[in-house]
């Protein structure tokens, strides 16, 4: 397979992109073994170690097996990939990637809201009346509502105390399919809905686990449109 000529800036960048890319769109299948560290270098016109870089960042995605002195062998990505893999931006054939996104958002998000009314401390939920508050005080200017919509979440996510919830919601809201990137009109409704914001924060504040669940849900639950 002929690649192009790496460029001088970032040229680990440029072959992770390369193969990453040649990987995941069926160039090379799972099971087949990428061409040597030689052949890389030589294709890429770049040294070893610019190789090696990229072959051990493609193992950390999950989409090669390195073996020492050995083959670099393509895994399934669907078997092996994490969520880091889907943010990398318009990488994955997966046409309702957007939609997933969203829907693993909502999903995540209504137990982080019930779980924050259950486990959080006193500072925690005061961190999530806050944080609505300053949401608040943004509308109706979407582009600092944004942001500030992110902080609400991450604060109700920090206080479920669930460490896998938030390093997913750290997956979630990076990358260029992040929720802060989904196009405004998926999420102008629930960014506008101030009064929904407030209501989650008093339930959750008031340890009403399943009432800010439900709320939680209504307020993340992506549109039947999204695609």
């Amino acid at each position: 397979m002929d690649f192009d000529p790496a460029p001088r800036q970032s040229v680990s960048d440029h072959v992770f992109g390369r193969l990453r890319d040649a990987i995941v769109g069926g160039r090379y299948p799972a099971g087949d073994a990428l061409p040597s560290e030689r052949e890389l270098a030589t294709t890429f016109e770049v040294n070893r170690h610019a190789i090696r870089e990229a072959l051990r960042r493609l193992q950390q995605l999950g989409l090669v097996k390195v073996s020492q002195g050995g083959a670099t062998r393509v895994l399934d990505w669907r078997e092996n990939a994490g969520l880091d893999l889907a943010m990398a931006g318009d990488v994955l054939p997966v046409e309702t990637l957007s939609r997933d996104v969203m829907e693993m958002r909502a999903t995540i998000g209504a137990d982080a809201a019930r779980l924050c009314a259950l486990r959080a401390t006193d500072f925690a939920r005061k961190q999530v009346v806050d944080a609505v508050e300053i949401y608040a005080a943004a509308v109706p200017d979407l582009a600092l509502m944004g942001p500030a919509d992110l902080l609400v979440w991450r604060r109700i996510v920090e206080g479920s105390g669930n460490i896998a919830y938030l390093l997913a919601f750290n997956s979630l809201t990076a990358g260029t399919l992040a929720v802060g990137h989904v196009p405004a009109h998926l999420r102008t409704e629930e960014l506008l809905n101030v009064a929904a914001h407030r209501k989650l924060a008093a339930l959750i504040a008031a340890g009403e686990a399943a009432e800010a669940e439900a709320v939680a849900r209504g307020l993340l639950h992506a549109k039947e449109n999204v695609r």
